[in-house]
């Protein structure tokens, strides 16, 4: 009787303490090892499309989701690689999701842009980088109008390969530790933009030289609007920007992306990181998001694993 007695309290006393463990584990740390009061930051990386060197979307995010990492207190970055992710529980509590894929008709949000608001509506963050920024004219860019602020439009956008100087930067937190630099890449540029102009706040500008627009006119290559715009009116050109929601959400567009190696720039990585900082309500260091300039053999050994 006495060992039956002793069973029980045992049994009582194990079944306390793993409810105890589950509770602190609830409320410190989630399903994707979220602490409590971190920012959650979803990077969804499209497939590779261009061979090394180039929309290497998987290592890019997996890069700047460690960095943030290691160097952002607050930040608890994941990455989805290679698509949409096939579990959607992965993006239930999202601060900020960032799109770094191939766009067009065939962008992988197209088929999730329900999804995508419901997150945006509880006052997510988004952000898309270099070919992403590119959907259909339509419903889809409606939603990006209301989500970041902008697009590339085809018949009117143009994304060649060329040089760009940045002379100066706003004065803005995604901003914050980044000189001004040059750096050649494919800046998309005459893009679509809200007709709410003062919820946008121009990061990155400079004025293409004419070289860009020698190309005949085509979808991405050339058109009447965008030559009155540069060659004859010499109008700067938006190449990043952030975006404040009327609800107060916030979004960020950045059209370069497409040279892996350009994350080797410290500027240019800096001012994504700001970025997805900024988007997710993280405060912005004073002098941006510190990280380590990446080897060669760090950026050519990028894998999907990320810390």
């Amino acid at each position: 009787m006495k060992n039956a007695i002793w069973k029980v309290v045992l049994l009582g006393f194990i079944l306390h303490n793993i409810s105890y463990s589950q509770q602190v584990k609830t409320k410190s740390e989630g399903a994707t090892g979220q602490l409590s009061g971190q920012k959650k930051i979803v990077f969804i990386a499209g497939p590779d499309s261009h061979g090394k060197g180039e929309h290497e979307h998987n290592g890019g995010s997996s890069m700047l989701a460690k960095m943030l990492n290691e160097n952002l207190p607050g930040s608890h970055s994941i990455v989805v690689h290679s698509g949409w992710p096939k579990d959607t529980s992965v993006l239930q509590g999202a601060d900020a999701v960032v799109i770094y894929a191939d766009g067009g008709g065939d962008h992988i949000v197209i088929p999730h842009l329900y999804e995508l608001s419901r997150l945006v509506k509880k006052g997510a963050g988004v952000a898309f980088l270099h070919f992403a920024v590119e959907v259909p004219v339509g419903e889809v860019s409606k939603y990006f109008l209301h989500w970041v602020g902008g697009y590339f439009e085809i018949n009117w956008s143009v994304n060649p390969l060329w040089q760009a100087n940045f002379k100066q930067l706003p004065d803005h937190p995604i901003a914050r530790g980044v000189k001004p630099f040059t750096i050649k890449d494919e800046w998309y540029y005459h893009l679509r933009f809200s007709e709410h102009s003062e919820n946008i706040t121009p990061i990155l500008t400079a004025l293409p030289p004419a070289e860009t627009l020698n190309r005949p006119d085509g979808t991405h290559s050339n058109n009447e609007a965008v030559r009155k715009a540069v060659l004859e009116n010499k109008e700067p050109q938006t190449l990043a920007w952030a975006y404040t929601r009327r609800d107060g959400g916030r979004g960020f567009g950045f059209t370069g992306g497409h040279i892996h190696n350009n994350w080797k720039n410290d500027d240019f990585r800096k001012l994504v990181l700001n970025a997805v900082a900024w988007i997710a309500r993280i405060e912005v260091p004073e002098n941006g998001v510190p990280s380590a300039t990446p080897t060669q053999a760090e950026l050519d050994s990028l894998t999907k694993q990320v810390n």
